[in-house]
């Protein structure tokens, strides 16, 4: 489990995020929903470790990792697929895929059988070129590169973002198998609210970077949640 406690992240002067505290748990998907610019991807960087926090505590497994390094982070478990994909353009797909082997042991390093089975086209394009792929491919293969590194903790930032349809219902599908398994805690990040709404557990609403609403599944009132994120 990741339990963030009352944090604060400052960028110099300016204030991103104020007192949020948020659990992911195993075989949940938490959803952390709100508009461009209220400390959601933020929040991401303070979980990976990108970002320093200025107080409050972020315990994964009953460990304090908030002086970790995101490499110490990641040797733990922690996996983020950030906004972007940022995956390596001249590197073809298994090379990008193989990135994800950094903070593994050497006897675990290998492509699992998970990452072709959600996503088949990227095992039809192992020798493209990242750079050649579209924008949904891309996504699919920096999900994949996540998933190489057996997290256990697994971030997404904004993973639909400019993405066709299609390609949405195969990340929504592949997310639903990743919690059905019950061992991988998600933190999902999202602006479309169908597709939050569809997966999600738990969630929370940020605004000027605190969370200012939360709801669990048995609760869940889309509307509410919509006015929320306008307001």
């Amino acid at each position: 489990m990741l339990d963030v406690k009352d944090i604060t992240l400052y960028y110099g002067a300016a204030q991103a995020l104020r007192g949020i505290s948020l659990v992911a748990e195993p075989g949940k998907v938490t959803c952390v929903l709100g508009r461009n610019g209220v400390g959601k991807t933020s929040l991401l960087r303070a979980m990976a470790g990108q970002q320093p926090i200025s107080s409050g505590s972020i315990v994964f497994d009953g460990t304090d990792i908030s002086t970790l390094r995101p490499y110490e982070r990641a040797r733990k478990g922690l996996s983020l697929v950030p906004q972007g994909r940022e995956i390596f353009p001249l590197l073809t797909v298994e090379e990008n895929l193989k990135t994800g082997y950094a903070p593994l042991k050497r006897a675990d390093r290998r492509i699992p059988d998970d990452v072709f089975s959600l996503f088949p086209v990227l095992q039809t394009m192992l020798g493209r070129r990242g750079g050649d792929l579209s924008g949904g491919q891309q996504q699919q293969l920096a999900i994949g590169r996540a998933l190489v590194m057996r997290p256990k903790v697994l971030l997404l930032d904004e993973p639909t973002e400019g993405i066709q349809p299609s390609i949405i219902k195969d990340i929504g599908r592949a997310i639903s198998y990743l919690r059905s398994l019950g061992t991988m805690a998600i933190v999902l990040v999202e602006q479309y609210l169908d597709f939050a709404c569809e997966l999600g557990d738990n969630f929370a609403v940020m605004d000027r970077g605190a969370v200012k609403f939360t709801c669990d599944r048995s609760n869940l009132d889309p509307a509410e949640i919509s006015r929320q994120m306008a307001l």
